[in-house]
């Protein structure tokens, strides 16, 4: 990611207490996209969820705080089906992510919604109600299409 240090160093002190929550270090071991941990993906969309709402003014806080938790679904969704018989991660991920969020966070009405609405259009009938959650539904495969671009060439 290109950043600058000091809007870097203000981003980072909003999640912090999320970003170093043994729950939420548990998603560095789970791969996501290509060669990128689900950890990493969901710090490179806070980030940018962070830099789009601070440049249209809008909630960057929450924004920055739920792109952190977005994808807190704390298994490998690559091999899940296989092992648990329980398919369609796609669609039931965001719900999965918010039930964890809420568990160890107190989440307000905008992180909610970034949550659970993510994956739209997947996830047809969770539109997103805020703006923050539609900044997030564009980073989120923006990243994903980054991350899965970067897969090694076997």
């Amino acid at each position: 990611m290109n950043m600058n240090k000091k809007q870097y160093e203000e981003f980072y002190c909003i999640i912090k207490d999320i970003a170093e929550h043994p729950v939420v270090l548990q998603m560095k071991q789970y791969p996501h996209h290509g060669n990128t941990s689900c950890y990493k993906h969901c710090l490179r969309v806070a980030y940018l969820n962070y830099t789009l709402c601070r440049k249209f003014h809008l909630d960057a806080t929450s924004a920055a705080r739920a792109g952190m938790l977005h994808d807190l679904f704390l298994y490998d969704w690559h091999t899940h089906a296989k092992e648990t018989g329980e398919r369609w991660h796609g669609m039931k991920h965001p719900e999965k992510a918010y039930r964890n969020a809420k568990r160890y966070f107190r989440l307000n009405r905008t992180e909610g919604d970034i949550i659970r609405s993510h994956m739209w259009p997947v996830t047809i009938q969770k539109i997103p109600c805020t703006k923050e959650g539609w900044v997030t539904v564009f980073t989120d495969k923006y990243s994903g299409l980054l991350e899965t671009g970067k897969r090694k060439q076997r």
